[in-house]
């Protein structure tokens, strides 16, 4: 296989509409996800199952003889990169071996800068570009959208501040134009070698905002609590489901007999924690739902002495819309209630079942419709009982 016929294939692939990912699997055929389902893709001449050694050039091909790169997939078994074709798309890559083989995913990124207006996000979040200082942690699963929304924030930073900017990324997926902020994006692997060191090199370089990619261990933790505490904006990730479990998780990285001071840093210095999923839209594409934690007296007591009946981050988020805060639930019930998505959607994404069952039946009978799928119940007048095959 030459270079050529690799970006055959991945021009093929990316003429699907609404695709966000390109898989390439040993023993499946060319395939795209689009809308959170694989689908495959033809070419020519057909690529019925895709062999041993056409997914070890694609991959090696996308690498380019990169020796770092060689060295992660060889010590590590995966490797992180960007690759472009040509001027056409631009994409975030993850080579990984599995059962001997290699296998590639390419998730495309945008190539317009992304801004929280275009991105229908929430009114509030044209606050959260405006602290000063302090921890800013956007959570979510795996393509889910946060780099996205980082971008979103960082890009009202670049048109409302004139203030230095560093971002440490892996890879550096949107590359922000020189506006009022000066922007200096750094590159793991190509530009420093792993992120704690990045950070401390950031502290030095006199920013006024840093951008971590993501927070993988306790290292980077510390030293991003430092930077918070020191007068700077910490902006980075987290893989949790949600913003209560955004802060266990950053306990969860220290010893037991630390964790008391990393609760009065975590109070100190947090504050705002989003975390965003993506539904499936009724008529295809996605919707993101988002959850929006801000720090207040309730939120700081509930991580300086921990979650209580009562006192969870779910009930103080639930009821802090004065100031912006709502849970994944909430903004489900909205979303589902502007009719971009259906009820199956709403039970399927949401972190309290029940409460969503009953905001939809809500929203239904208002509405004027059916609560219930249930019908033509009737009362029984025969002797037999109703209820035998159950006991």
């Amino acid at each position: 296989m030459k270079h050529s016929e690799i970006d055959y294939w991945i021009a093929n692939m990316l003429a699907r509409p609404g695709v966000s990912d390109l898989n390439m699997t040993v023993g499946k055929p060319l395939q795209v996800e689009s809308s959170g389902v694989l689908t495959p893709v033809a070419v020519e001449p057909e690529v019925e199952k895709i062999t041993p050694f056409q997914a070890e050039v694609f991959a090696l091909n996308i690498i380019g003889g990169n020796k770092r790169l060689l060295h992660d997939l060889a010590r590590n078994g995966s490797c992180d990169l960007a690759y472009s074709l040509s001027d056409k798309a631009h994409f975030r890559v993850n080579i990984f071996s599995q059962r001997g083989n290699l296998s590639t995913v390419l998730r495309i990124l945008p190539t317009e800068i992304p801004t929280v207006a275009g991105l229908h996000l929430p009114p509030v979040f044209s606050e959260i570009p405006r602290e000063l200082n302090g921890f800013i942690l956007v959570t979510g699963s795996t393509g889910s959208g946060k780099s996205t929304t980082l971008a979103a924030l960082l890009n009202q930073i670049n048109v409302e501040r004139p203030v230095h900017v560093v971002t440490l990324e892996d890879p550096i997926e949107f590359v922000h134009p020189q506006l009022k902020a000066t922007f200096n994006q750094r590159e793991l692997g190509n530009d420093f070698d792993s992120f704690p060191n990045g950070l401390r090199a950031a502290l030095r370089q006199a920013p006024k905002v840093i951008l971590v990619g993501e927070i993988r261990d306790r290292e980077t933790m510390e030293i991003a609590l430092t930077a918070a505490e020191t007068g700077h904006l910490l902006m980075s990730t987290l893989h949790t489901v949600d913003a209560g479990q955004a802060v266990n998780r950053c306990l969860g990285m220290f010893e037991r007999a630390a964790q008391e001071q990393i609760r009065n840093r975590l109070v100190d210095t947090m504050r705002w924690i989003v975390g965003q999923r993506l539904l499936p839209k009724l008529g295809g594409g996605r919707v993101a739902a988002f959850e929006v934690m801000r720090r207040n007296l309730r939120v700081s007591d509930a991580i300086l002495n921990g979650e209580s009946e009562g006192k969870t981050f779910y009930d103080i988020i639930a009821d802090g819309h004065a100031l912006g805060m709502q849970t994944f639930d909430q903004h489900i019930l909205q979303i589902y209630q502007a009719g971009y998505i259906d009820d199956k959607a709403a039970l399927g994404y949401c972190s309290r079942r029940s409460a969503v069952a009953r905001g939809l039946d809500q929203i239904k009978a208002a509405k004027g419709e059916s609560t219930t799928g249930i019908t033509g119940l009737s009362m029984d007048s025969g002797e037999e009982d109703p209820y035998a095959n159950f006991r």
